[in-house]
């Protein structure tokens, strides 16, 4: 029997749209592309989601990672809202799974800047019964620590819990938790999943 939902936050509850964000700069083709493997399209971003870094020290090491393009690195880091845009079923699913008993949880790999630059699109923060995001914690998905760290966090059996998140490597660390995991393309297709497990939450 499920008794919580986990959501992962971006392109789940949140559209993460960071290609669209460089793009509205205006970069040449190619420029766009550098900033992009520079920065969120690097594995240095995962520092950014770890949280250990400051502002600061982020923005070197995106500068370091192509110094070609650091103008307009510094030109996007100067506000990154508009990279994450909010989804507008979040909030009436939340209170939808709330309303029929489901403790309803996040767990993201997330920044404390990004989050910062976008508290617009993250209004749905405020219906969740709680979560982990991962700069708060220092540590981010597939890593079975967060995971465990959530479960023991809220007094949670794995096998009452379902997981939704866009990234399968994330599911299966779940899934090898004992974890209910539902791979997220659609809202549509989320809830008839769902369903599946006895969670009604079409609203």
């Amino acid at each position: 029997m499920i008794r919580t939902v986990i959501f992962d936050i971006g392109n789940v509850l949140t559209v993460f749209g960071w290609k669209n964000f460089i793009h509205s700069f205006g970069f040449p083709p190619e420029t766009e592309e550098r900033v992009g493997k520079a920065t969120v399209d690097n594995p240095f971003w995962h520092e950014f989601d770890r949280g250990f870094l400051s502002d600061d020290e982020m923005l070197a090491g995106f500068i370091n990672n192509d110094p070609t393009v650091e103008k307009e690195i510094r030109q996007i880091f100067v506000s990154l809202h508009g990279i994450v845009t909010r989804a507008d079923y979040a909030i009436p699913w939340i209170q939808k799974l709330k309303s029929a008993g489901y403790q309803v949880l996040v767990l993201s790999n997330f920044s404390d800047k990004v989050k910062r630059d976008n508290e617009d699109a993250m209004d749905f923060l405020e219906y969740v019964d709680g979560g982990i995001l991962s700069y708060r914690d220092g540590v981010i998905k597939p890593d079975p620590a967060i995971y465990k760290l959530l479960l023991g966090r809220y007094g949670l059996k794995a096998e009452e819990c379902v997981f939704l998140d866009d990234i399968q490597s994330n599911l299966d660390t779940a899934a090898g938790l004992g974890i209910h995991t539902i791979l997220f393309r659609s809202l549509k297709q989320a809830q008839e999943e769902l369903l599946q497990l006895g969670v009604d939450s079409i609203y």
